[in-house]
């Protein structure tokens, strides 16, 4: 997991913009996606709490430091790369650590893949209407289908939860779980967009062949994970 904030944020000081990273920063905040298992449950969201502030104060430290080296610009692009993989991704971990979390992680992946499949298969043979230049091959129709998908996929695994893990799940309540889990991995996937197109860029890396980076397969996943987590405690 570190891999992917370190391939995130340093992609970024290659592009046209000549960013400065405070890569040392990142790696350690990363890190912490490796070993968030071994912290007890109850410091957990103390943990991440404190990552936000603790961050700032490193990284202004070593602006004054290195006497100006590096700008607000610099420190607001760092400080953006850990909390949009680490801090987010942190909300898998709280899930499963959750009554039932075993069971319920699962709706993350799955609001995530049952909007991706619907949306591809169903906006590359029906798609009319472009939904936004940032990702001019998404259409209104994928977007709508996205959103059918996560419920499909999520009502699917609640009645497998229900009938045979000895679960009590609402079906009202994880459909509009599952519309509001689609819509937020949506934006997430254009977020991930925006950010390529701001920095000129494809993919984020070249690690999975014709597939890019791990960040392009899982930029809905970290959107999805801390609206999960809240969402989720209602049931």
């Amino acid at each position: 997991m570190p891999y992917l904030v370190c391939t995130s944020i340093f992609i970024v000081s290659k592009n046209k913009h000549k960013i400065k990273i405070y890569g040392w920063i990142a790696y350690i905040a990363g890190l912490l996606i490796a070993v968030i298992h071994i912290i007890p449950q109850e410091y957990i969201v103390k943990t991440i709490t404190a990552i936000i502030p603790i961050s700032i104060l490193v990284l202004f430290a070593q602006v004054i430091a290195t006497n100006m080296k590096y700008n607000i610009k610099d420190i607001a692009i760092t400080l953006f790369g850990i909390c949009y993989i680490v801090i987010f991704l942190l909300y898998i971990p709280m899930i499963r650590e959750t009554p039932n979390g075993r069971i319920t992680v699962w709706y993350v992946f799955l609001a995530a893949w049952g909007t991706d499949i619907f949306a591809y298969c169903i906006g590359k043979r029906f798609g009319k209407h472009k939904f936004s230049k940032i990702s001019p091959n998404k259409s209104i129709e994928g977007c709508i289908a996205g959103a059918i998908g996560a419920i499909f996929f999520m009502t699917t695994y609640t009645w497998i939860c229900n009938q045979y893990l000895g679960m009590n799940f609402q079906y009202s309540y994880i459909i509009i779980i599952a519309i509001v889990l689609s819509l937020v991995g949506q934006i997430g996937d254009f977020s991930a967009s925006s950010i390529k197109r701001y920095t000129g860029i494809k993919d984020f890396s070249n690690l999975i062949p014709g597939h890019g980076g791990m960040l392009d397969r899982i930029d809905s996943v970290i959107f999805i994970a801390p609206f999960a987590y809240f969402l989720l405690m209602l049931i």
